[in-house]
């Protein structure tokens, strides 16, 4: 099992981000590569405080963490780093804040990068993930601004290359025999600068905007059960793919049906005359009534299944069952002819 991303970076659930950023800045120092030349260890520590700070640092991925744990954070795709190449480009200013320069492997800004996720939390009913449904639900995202097309400049205009650093999006800087290569200061790595910023995204080259998404529900979804949307995540950067949209379904109980896998678990009440002689009775199934025989004698819990009364299998074919347990009421109103009824019974069967 993975540590705890907080016992990895040293806080408490409830630090600040300048904490969280403080501790792995000690942590990545401690433990970086060029200071632990050949020790597994100290890269595992290294990686495994990277792949911390970046679910702590990031407001949605660390709620996500909070509420779910990593079984969260696998759920919409997040899968920490593959080397050390995937570190020093997500947290090349830190690096630079921390040895003054950038060795080489800091990701040029105008890299393209894929947009973010995004999750969606849809409650349905009990029915609905019986029968599976075609609902539609409204998000709220960041897409490339209409009005600028993406640029962040203003209509008309075009954001103008660095004159600091001539586009390339870093300075050097030689000190004796070291050329040392740090992000532009103008352009922050962008390489470009922008003089007359779009009114609509205030440059950000991004607005908010409000879409309405179809989304089709298999027979069978289950609460926990997580639906992919390719591509209606946000918009990728500098000309990167979309983010995905990860729907996650919560089911309401239901008043009758309790569910047990892909079976239905459920109880029909029956009277003691019809459980000591039998009876025919009618039980609620998800597709209307079925009749049950119920034999002679039949005791208080006993269980019923039905075939192919249950859900469908949402990785397969085939459906569930539904299985009745019977609940033998016993009246607790008797009318005089009732009691003495009763009484008679109890004193053919040598009852006190």
């Amino acid at each position: 099992m993975k540590a705890d991303y907080y016992d990895i970076l040293g806080v408490g659930r409830n630090a600040s981000s300048d904490e969280i950023k403080r501790n792995y800045r000690k942590l990545a120092m401690k433990y970086h590569p060029d200071r632990n030349p050949g020790d597994k260890t100290a890269e595992e520590k290294f990686k495994e405080a990277a792949e911390a700070y970046e679910v702590l640092s990031d407001p949605e991925k660390r709620d996500i963490y909070n509420r779910y744990g990593h079984e969260g954070l696998s759920g919409t795709g997040f899968r920490g780093f593959s080397g050390f190449e995937d570190i020093f480009s997500s947290f090349g200013d830190i690096f630079e804040d921390i040895f003054g320069f950038s060795s080489g492997k800091t990701r040029s800004r105008t890299t393209p990068r894929q947009g973010a996720d995004l999750r969606y939390d849809l409650s349905i009913s009990f029915m609905d993930a019986a029968f599976g449904i075609v609902t539609h639900i409204d998000l709220e995202k960041f897409q490339r601004c209409r009005e600028c097309g993406g640029t962040g400049a203003s209509p008309g205009t075009e954001p103008e290359v660095c004159s600091t650093c001539q586009g390339r999006g870093q300075v050097t800087q030689r000190t004796g025999f070291f050329s040392i290569s740090t992000t532009c200061p103008h352009c922050r790595g962008a390489g470009s600068v922008i003089k007359n910023p779009c009114r609509d995204c205030r440059g950000t080259g991004k607005a908010k905007v409000q879409k309405k998404v179809q989304l089709k529900i298999p027979p069978g979804v289950e609460t926990g059960s997580r639906l992919r949307l390719r591509g209606e995540g946000e918009d990728g950067e500098f000309g990167g793919p979309r983010g995905d949209l990860y729907v996650f379904i919560h089911v309401e109980p239901h008043e009758f049906f309790e569910r047990k896998g892909d079976d239905i678990l459920c109880k029909t009440p029956i009277s003691i005359t019809q459980a000591a002689l039998g009876a025919t009775i009618r039980v609620p199934t998800l597709n209307g009534d079925e009749k049950i025989k119920v034999p002679k004698g039949t005791q208080h819990g006993k269980i019923f299944r039905l075939k192919g009364k249950g859900f469908q299998h949402l990785r397969g074919f085939g459906k569930g069952d539904q299985i009745v347990q019977t609940v033998v009421e016993v009246p607790t109103h008797l009318s005089r002819k009732e009691e003495k009824l009763l009484k008679e019974f109890a004193k053919l069967r040598g009852e006190q």
